[in-house]
Parts: C-alpha cells; structure tokens; sequence
C-alpha cells in the first residue's frame, strides 16, 4: 500500500501572523530603548536640577525623540541586514527585487509604508492575505517582500523513528 505523500511545500513569503509577531517584538524593544535612553537623561536632568518636560515644546521634542529611536531602529536592521531582530528571532528577512536588504532610503520609504498601513485601523496590511507574494502596503510602497529566511528560519524536528 502507498502511503500518500504528506510533506506539505512551505511558501516562501511570510503571513500575517509571523510578520504581526516580529512586528510587536520589534516595537517593545524599541519602546524599551527608548524608555531606557529617557531615564538616563532623567537621570542626568535630576542631578544638575530642574528638569521637568512640561511645556507644549518639550513634549514635541520628546515626540520627536522617540520617532527618531524608533525610526532609525528599523531603517537601521532593514537596510544592513534586512531583519529586525524580532523578525530574526520569527525567522524572517525583508528584500529588495534584487534579493538583497532594501537600502536605506527604500527603508525609509518602508517605514513610512508600515505607518500608513497601521493608522487606517491596520488596513494596509490586509494585502497580505490576497497577494500571491503576501505583501502589505509598506512592501508595495518600497518594491520589497518579507520572506522566511532559510538561514535563520524556525528550526523543524525531524520526524522521530516509528
């Protein structure tokens, strides 16, 4: 008797949920860096006096601040490595056309992407449950694709002897 094949094809391209996961890790840990580097300068504000972030301008600057962390976090790891390491640790990678880490500037263009696709209540990344390469909004803005990594991807076990 033949036993069907099981084995199931695994598409290259990353889904909703992988890619939603990294992207959470990812914004906890800039959030930890950037609440880390606000304490140091509390810190540092204490020690010399008076430093309180009560007017309309400090808090813009405060605002500012943290857009920079944040952004440059990202365009930072896409455009070296093409990975964030919540994207390393879900075993994803985010390319150009030509395979390789989009550069800096299609990184930045991408992070302004993920912006908009998160403000209408996350619509932008919808397309990733249609399009046959599961792009979002930010990955159809910058001409990149977000696919599992076969050097870092999520180990699997090999199927134990019956």
């Amino acid at each position: 008797a033949a036993t069907p094949d099981m084995s199931v094809e695994r598409v290259p391209y990353a889904g909703i949920a992988t890619r939603a996961v990294a992207l959470a890790a990812d914004v906890a840990i800039a959030q930890v860096i950037v609440f880390a580097g606000g304490a140091v300068i509390a810190l540092v504000g204490s020690l010399i006096g008076g430093f309180d972030i009560d007017t309309t301008f400090e808090r813009v600057i405060a605002g500012i601040a943290w857009a920079l962390v944040v952004g440059t976090y990202f365009i930072l790891f896409w455009s070296t490595t093409g990975q964030t390491p919540g994207m390393r640790a879900m075993g994803l990678r985010v390319l150009a056309a030509d395979g390789r880490p989009p550069g800096g500037l299609r990184s930045a263009l991408r992070l302004v992407g993920l912006g908009l696709a998160i403000i209408p209540l996350g619509a932008g990344f919808l397309p990733v449950l249609v399009d046959d390469r599961r792009r979002a909004l930010q990955d159809f803005m910058a001409g990149t694709v977000v696919r599992y990594d076969v050097t870092t991807g999520p180990r699997t076990r090999s199927p134990s002897p019956a």
